[in-house]
């Protein structure tokens, strides 16, 4: 497939991966000390809420500019809720987007979050398969 992504993970003591991207980008994984590891970077589950946030971050991002809306910042916060039993999967993920701006339009920036959760960002379609996700923001205006 001409869109495939690769990543090697490399075993370095106790519960810690060294992963490298196909683009050459490295990452520390680890677990908590509880569960053999020695917390020295995110869990994997963690990883991919870090995901879902950057990837409809840099789509919503890109939706803003083009709809020429004036965001000076932008704060995403992630919660995912899982289950209990194995394999813990998220059922809820809830997905708060902070703007600051001038004259920011309420319609831009919610058109922006649903084509974002609709249509582009490939980590939301994934994670709601198991997850119900939710998006509100707030618009923050600057001064």
């Amino acid at each position: 497939m001409a869109n495939d992504m690769t990543v090697r993970g490399v075993l370095e003591d106790g519960m810690r991966f060294d992963i490298e991207t196909g683009s050459g980008h490295h990452i520390i994984l680890d677990a908590a000390e509880h569960n053999g590891g020695q917390d020295a970077g995110p869990r994997p589950m963690e990883m991919l809420l870090m995901a879902l946030a950057g990837c409809a971050g840099m789509d919503i991002m890109a939706i803003l500019r083009k709809k020429r809306q004036n965001v000076s910042a932008y704060e995403i916060r992630v919660r995912g809720a899982r289950v209990e039993e194995y394999p813990k999967v998220f059922v809820k993920i809830t997905v708060e987007h902070i703007f600051t701006g001038h004259a920011l339009r309420p319609e831009a920036v919610q058109r922006a979050i649903d084509l974002t959760e609709e249509k582009y960002c490939g980590a939301s379609a994934m994670l709601g398969k198991t997850a119900t996700i939710t998006h509100t923001y707030r618009l923050i205006e600057a001064v």
